[in-house]
């Protein structure tokens, strides 16, 4: 039996916030959904929960997490995202991200200030797709941003970080195991292959198929694909409706 087709991500949206844990979250997939939407006039911020400074076994924190930052603005800019103004980080310990309030506070205090319509987050589940094991950063990153919507909604939490923001309509998870949606991204995906390209050091320490951009994503858009009609190259998330 075959797999059923993806839907569209919807589009009768103005803003998103993109909330991940490490520089290079995104650009492994989701990078080129933000390349189409910001080509069709969307306006998209990311807010990194750590700067990725335990990310290089080589290099000392101190010198990896500017490094890291400087690398992730590159690839923000390269599809389409500010990469001064559209890029935060909110400096909570890499490897050590811990599901919790102060994470939830920190997230819908971003959720408050960019007002978003559409919220995307790293995969919560506890594995990739194939049934590989997520990373603990990522899960604590995802489930407290479904969360965060949530509170940043209420206006009797987290008072002391602004007025809340009703307006979230959808939450988007990418990477997901439980993908229900999916963006084709043929037409911007020189874009989503040079966002992971400006992650340099990081792809330089990390070697194998990974560190190989093109095909990488080639193979993986190419997969995704045969479930959206229309498409040859795609990326998926799993929508929430609210």
């Amino acid at each position: 039996m075959s797999e059923p087709s993806y839907a569209p991500m919807p589009d009768d949206w103005e803003r998103a916030l993109v909330v991940v844990a490490h520089p290079d979250d995104l650009e492994y997939g989701g990078s080129g959904a933000v390349a189409a939407w910001t080509a069709a006039g969307r306006s998209v911020t990311y807010v990194l929960a750590t700067s990725g400074e335990a990310g290089i076994d080589t290099l000392d924190p101190a010198e990896c997490g500017p490094l890291r930052e400087a690398e992730q603005r590159a690839a923000a800019a390269a599809v389409g995202v500010d990469p001064e103004t559209g890029v935060e980080f909110l400096g909570h310990p890499d490897g050590l991200l811990t599901y919790g309030l102060p994470l939830r506070r920190d997230i819908a205090a971003a959720i408050r200030r960019h007002r978003p319509q559409l919220v995307v987050t790293s995969n919560h589940r506890e594995t990739w797709p194939g049934g590989f094991l997520n990373q603990a950063d990522h899960v604590a990153v995802g489930a407290a941003t479904i969360d965060a919507v949530r509170d940043a909604a209420n206006r009797w939490l987290f008072r002391e970080v602004g007025e809340p923001w009703t307006g979230v309509r959808w939450i988007a998870v990418a990477g997901s195991p439980q993908s229900t949606h999916a963006v084709d991204i043929g037409p911007v995906f020189d874009r989503a292959v040079a966002s992971l390209e400006a992650h340099r050091a990081y792809l330089a320490a990390l070697g194998g198929d990974m560190a190989e951009p093109e095909p990488f994503l080639r193979r993986v858009a190419e997969q995704a694909a045969t479930r959206l009609p229309g498409a040859t190259l795609a990326t998926t998330f799993e929508l929430f409706a609210l």
